[in-house]
């Protein structure tokens, strides 16, 4: 969490500095939509499959004490996957031009054939990601979370990087390039020297019917061939953006912005219960394992609910802030809108990780696959029509909406296989967390809104810090007059950490 939130940061300075060189215009509307075929391989070929099930392999070697064949595991699975993987990138990078077209249908020739540059750069960083990701999950299995922790640090800085030294060369070039040279250090470079360090002896090893492989294949292929709303997403709202000029960018830094506290308190969670949650279910220990999943759900939901309160209050003061350069004030109060309709469900999209991955703990990886694909199609219709009425803003709508039915899917679905108990859900504490958030929210939004208006980068800036204070004093003050056990949960977390 600790390096998700330097990250973070870092992606904020990442979008601030590419607003400032390119606003919401032809190039960075293609270089947005550039990602989408990208992410559609890496979901497909990779995804969560490239890590969550080699973890359940490599957990139960390592609960035997055989290394070696968790190493000869390792190697089969990334060398065949890697060959499978690289043939995937050469077909997309010769399809390109006709998957721009199909996802961003609304752009016009100049910004298609630019997003088509853009996405062939891009595409080969898959490679790096599968790399990392299954050299991470080496990691994971031990408890190791320092070299992925450093990824999106590197990434980010990736980037910035590749703006501040090439874009006067190659213009919106330099952002694809950056992400190149992040992912390739931060992912497959750093794991790998991380897993190497560990006692990994790694060799490669090609064998498609080697039965650690089958296996394997067995356990990922749900994840491959469903589709999740987590993934596409981001792809159905490019998708009717496009349509409008400047929209994907619009859409793509709302959600960009959003992210970044969702990515602090959901993926980091996320990946550090997985490992926590096999070993409970592998050793039979389901009560256990119910407790804790409903009980990391719980505090999850708890924190987010809080977090959305702060982000919902002070939104137009923390989108001011990235206004500037091509990115007029304009963009910036309609990203505002965008913006503060997904906060709303912040909690939502945190807890959705760890449901998902009680199932994969379980071995289980065909019912979430197959729930998320339902979910994602009956969504379509709801994007387009959303959209058709309401504009961008309906996009953020359809987003909350498909968001929330996917998780109380999932939800029943561990209640109803007997995995995950509802009745182990916190409901007071969720409870009193909304309280403590409403009154956080309307403490904040009260405060802030009368001061004098500022249309200053310091003056947001002294606006978020009023704002920020104010948050946190009313729901600590709430909290604590509920009985609410989660600040002192905190504290013991703190005080275990240090």
């Amino acid at each position: 969490m600790i390096s998700s939130f330097c990250s973070g940061l870092l992606a904020l300075v990442r979008i601030k500095y590419i607003n400032y060189l390119f606003g919401a215009g032809v190039a960075q509307d293609a270089y947005q939509a550039a990602f989408t075929l990208p992410d559609l391989l890496n979901y497909f070929l990779i995804g969560g499959a490239a890590s969550i099930s080699l973890i359940t392999i490599l957990n139960r070697y390592r609960e035997t004490g055989d290394e070696a064949g968790a190493d000869r595991a390792l190697s089969v699975i990334l060398t065949n996957m890697l060959l499978v993987l690289g043939a995937g990138v050469l077909l997309a990078e010769i399809v390109a031009p006709q998957i721009v077209s199909l996802t961003n249908k609304g752009f016009p020739p100049e910004t298609h054939d630019l997003c088509t540059a853009l996405t062939r750069v891009m595409l080969p960083v898959q490679l790096f990601i599968l790399t990392g990701s299954m050299m991470g999950a080496r990691l994971q299995v031990r408890k190791i979370f320092v070299y992925q922790a450093w990824m999106p640090i590197i990434y980010n800085g990736g980037i910035i990087g590749g703006a501040v030294l090439l874009h006067k060369q190659v213009g919106i070039f330099s952002l694809a390039l950056g992400v190149l040279g992040g992912m390739f250090v931060g992912s497959a470079l750093l794991n790998t020297l991380g897993a190497l360090r560990t006692g990994l002896r790694f060799r490669p090893v090609m064998n498609f019917r080697d039965p650690v492989y089958v296996e394997w294949l067995r356990l990922s292929l749900p994840l491959m061939i469903g589709v999740s709303l987590v993934m596409f997403d981001s792809v159905f709202m490019k998708r009717f953006a496009s349509s409008e000029r400047g929209g994907v960018t619009l859409i793509s830094v709302a959600k960009y912005l959003f992210n970044a506290p969702f990515n602090v308190i959901g993926p980091a969670a996320g990946a550090a219960s997985l490992p926590f949650f096999a070993s409970l279910f592998q050793r039979g220990r389901l009560y256990d394992f119910s407790e804790s999943v409903g009980r990391s759900v719980s505090r999850l939901f708890c924190v987010g609910l809080l977090v959305s309160a702060w982000m919902i209050a002070l939104g137009p003061w923390l989108m001011d802030l990235f206004r500037g350069g091509r990115f007029s004030r304009a963009d910036a109060r309609e990203t505002t809108l965008l913006f503060t309709i997904l906060s709303i469900t912040l909690a939502v999209w945190a807890v959705q990780g760890i449901y998902a991955r009680a199932f994969y703990a379980a071995s289980d990886t065909r019912t979430p696959a197959i729930t998320g694909t339902l979910i994602t199609v009956l969504s379509l219709p709801l994007y387009w029509a959303l959209h058709q009425a309401k504009g961008l803003e309906g996009l953020a709508i359809a987003s909350d909406i498909g968001i929330t039915c996917q998780t109380l899917a999932l939800a029943v679905l561990l209640h109803r296989h007997r995995l995950v108990s509802l009745m182990h859900l916190e409901g007071r504490e969720i409870a009193l967390s909304a309280i403590a958030a409403l009154c956080a929210a309307v403490a904040t939004g009260s405060v802030v809104y009368r001061l004098p208006v500022a249309h200053t980068y310091l003056g947001d800036a002294l606006t978020l810090t009023v704002g920020t204070l104010t948050w946190g004093l009313v729901t600590l003050i709430v909290l604590r007059l509920t009985g609410s056990k989660l600040p002192g949960q905190v504290l013991r977390r703190r005080r275990s950490a240090a």
